[in-house]
């Protein structure tokens, strides 16, 4: 099922893009925009609330290591440009496999993060995560645990295409980005051996990200859906994490009543993750994929906004069955700018 709609996904940006593009001119469309558009406020940003909205899914190294957003997205639904704090949680359990009968233990990674998406020029706004870790699980030694610093995310997303809104009965809104996530997170290159490589705080390397997001909006009710790669490279310890790729699809509405809203989500995301490597020789049993249904929703009043995001897992191959991904769940608290 899920190899459908990450098709569905690819062949419905592309498509989209493709025929408005026909349609309008890109060109001519870019520069009519350029003329009218400025970076909304909070406000506008209620008012144009699809045309503008990201719900992009964050990177996510395999089952939580260093997540920035544990697939929880990088944006506000509320507010344009904001800053906040928001907590998630991501529950696993792990087996070494040997025999029929291993027992299975429990892990926890926990992530508080700061932050924040500001607008930079007309066009480009940039997001930021800085996340602290606090990781705990069980073992046949008693129980584990390690915290510090993350490693910090910069993402830049430029909004290509946009149809006007008085033009369409729908409106298409089609944005492209790049960023980076800096190698903040100390890499324990012990942990790498685990049954779960992934439970660190960092990945000590320099990894890169490529986004597109595509949004289509009627009236109140809205489509968002993504697709992102992260490429990530070898650290000073040798290791290097497989190059992961994820895609998601959005349905949400906004109800809005005086100065208070209500946007409730529905939708599935996925992930994919490519073999790691240690001194340039594959680590059996770290590719894998998961797909996961998500339910979410986020309440606002003037500035100040406050969410809540629900992830289970409908189908899953982590470690070679070794790993296996419980649930997901995310709290934020923002301030709009």
């Amino acid at each position: 099922m899920k190899n459908y709609l990450l098709f569905f996904l690819l062949a419905f940006q592309i498509g989209i893009a493709s025929e408005n593009h026909k349609k309008t001119g890109f060109l001519n469309s870019a520069k009519s925009s350029s003329k009218k558009d400025t970076i909304p406020n909070v406000i506008d940003y209620k008012k144009y609330f699809f045309a503008y909205d990201e719900e992009e899914e964050d990177d996510c190294d395999a089952c939580g290591c260093s997540a920035s957003g544990g697939s929880m997205g990088f944006s506000s639904m509320l507010n344009s440009n904001f800053v906040g704090v928001r907590y998630f949680n991501q529950s696993y359990k792990s087996t070494d496999g040997l025999y029929s009968n291993s027992k299975w233990y429990n892990e926890n990674f926990n992530t508080i993060q700061v932050w924040a998406r500001i607008p930079v020029v007309k066009n480009v706004q940039v997001s930021v995560l800085v996340p602290y870790h606090f990781h705990d699980r069980a073992t046949e030694t008693g129980k584990q645990n390690i915290s510090g610093l993350g490693d910090i995310t910069l993402l830049g997303m430029y909004r290509l295409y946009q149809t006007h809104k008085d033009s369409t009965l729908l409106v298409h809104t089609l944005q492209v980005g790049a960023g980076v996530k800096l190698p903040s997170g100390k890499f324990n290159e012990a942990s790498s051996g685990n049954i779960n490589p992934s439970y660190q705080v960092g990945t000590g390397s320099w990894d890169y990200l490529l986004a597109t997001e595509y949004i289509v909006k009627r009236k109140q009710f809205g489509l968002n859906t993504m697709l992102n790669y992260v490429i990530k490279t070898e650290n000073q310890k040798f290791y290097r994490f497989g190059n992961q790729f994820n895609y998601a699809g959005t349905f949400f509405y906004l109800y809005e009543k005086g100065k208070r809203s209500i946007v409730p989500q529905l939708g599935f995301a996925g992930e994919v993750y490519q073999d790691n490597y240690q001194h340039k020789q594959k680590v059996r049993n770290t590719a894998g994929d998961v797909f996961f249904g998500k339910l979410g929703i986020e309440l606002g009043k003037d500035k100040i906004s406050f969410g809540a995001n629900v992830m289970l897992p409908i189908n899953q191959n982590l470690t070679g069955g070794r790993v296996e991904a419980n649930y997901r769940w995310s709290l934020n608290f923002n301030y709009g700018l």
